[in-house]
């Protein structure tokens, strides 16, 4: 599938993309559990278009700028207005190609 063709509210979905961007992460407390997670955000591109992806803990670390990463059974969200790409407790995150 083609980021360009990314809904809100999508859910088993496959993209390969590279990785132009990445933040810092950030630590978030759970609002569920008295435990904090490390996050960070990349932003993907196919050429078709780009979108933001959700990493989260150990992923942070296996993925890198300008990497190729594939997801699998991700899903699409909306957050204050932006859609972005998450992998989720289902879903897969692989690097294709390493830079």
């Amino acid at each position: 599938m083609n980021i360009k063709e990314l809904r809100n509210g999508m859910k088993r979905v496959d993209v390969e993309a590279k990785v132009i961007e990445k933040t810092p992460p950030r630590q978030v407390l759970s609002r569920y559990k008295d435990e904090t997670y490390n996050v960070a955000n990349a932003i993907i591109s196919d050429g078709t278009g780009q979108i933001k992806l959700t990493l989260w803990n150990e992923q942070i670390n296996d993925v890198n700028v300008n990497d190729t990463v594939k997801i699998e059974n991700g899903y699409v969200t909306s957050f204050k207005g932006e859609i972005q790409l998450n992998v989720g407790r289902f879903g897969k995150l692989s690097v294709v190609k390493a830079t």
